[in-house]
């Protein structure tokens, strides 16, 4: 089974800091880490490699930096690594992030399954994997909690609800995202991180990849930060002591004395 997944490096500090002109995320130079719910579908790739057999090839888009992120997936038993990086892919929303991702996985070419992370910390959309899965015209399942099973080209997997879950089956090729009750991420081993370091990271930009200039970076962006502020603190209001009876009378009070 020959698996992608699909991860993002997502600032470490929850002190994000903001470009003034492009109103986009400033990258350089901020401490990262991959996304904590893309680390779930990068053990569960091994997972399904150490099972199934195949190979598992980690793919992200972002700035020379996320080379580190690509490098730490190998250290935990990917196999090889695919850097998207290139100046025309900056300010790019969920539609151009997928549609470039899409890209990067057609040049990759034979595979089976994709699997990403159910969100981002950074960005906590969920449109990314989906829009990948568009992109390449490929059935997808949201919320996988558990893969029960592979055969001839099927998937059997547990999709969780919010009561519950469902059994899904889901041909193949397809793509999944993830959520973090599907597994416990393994710490890296010391001939892996050893590894990582020598390890080869393809790095393909827009020439390589072909893609259509109008679909990518701001450019190809529908959606676009206008404006970011902070709103001002909130005044007034009052806490309602007593019993539960006594503070239900008091608000319907309050209720109707604003009508």
């Amino acid at each position: 089974m020959n698996i992608i997944v699909c991860i993002k490096q997502v600032p470490e500090t929850t002190d994000v800091r903001i470009n003034p002109e492009t109103n986009t995320l400033i990258r350089e130079g901020v401490k990262s880490i991959i996304n904590p719910f893309d680390m779930y579908a990068i053990e569960e790739g091994i997972r399904l490699k150490e099972r199934f057999g195949g190979k598992v090839t980690v793919v992200t888009m972002g700035p020379p930096q996320a080379d580190a992120a690509l490098r730490e997936a190998i250290a935990l038993g990917v196999d090889e690594g695919v850097l998207v990086c290139d100046r025309a892919f900056a300010g790019s929303d969920t539609w151009a992030t997928s549609y470039t991702l899409a890209g990067a996985i057609k040049k990759i070419g034979n595979f089976d399954l994709i699997i990403c992370g159910k969100q981002a910390s950074d960005g906590d959309t969920a449109q990314v994997g989906p829009g990948i899965a568009t992109h390449l015209d490929i059935p997808q399942v949201t919320y996988v909690k558990k893969v029960e099973d592979a055969k001839e080209k099927l998937l059997k997997l547990e999709r969780m609800l919010e009561e519950g879950y469902e059994v899904i089956e889901l041909p193949l090729p397809g793509l999944i995202t993830v959520v973090k009750e599907i597994n416990e991420p393994r710490l890296p081993s010391l001939k892996g991180m050893m590894r990582s370091k020598q390890a080869v990271i393809a790095q393909w930009g827009q020439k390589d990849l072909n893609l259509d200039p109008q679909q990518i970076g701001l450019c190809g962006s529908p959606t676009q930060v206008v404006k970011i502020f902070t709103p001002p603190q909130r005044t007034g209001g009052q806490m309602l002591a007593g019993e539960i009876p006594e503070v239900v009378n008091k608000l319907a009070e309050l209720l109707r004395s604003e009508l």
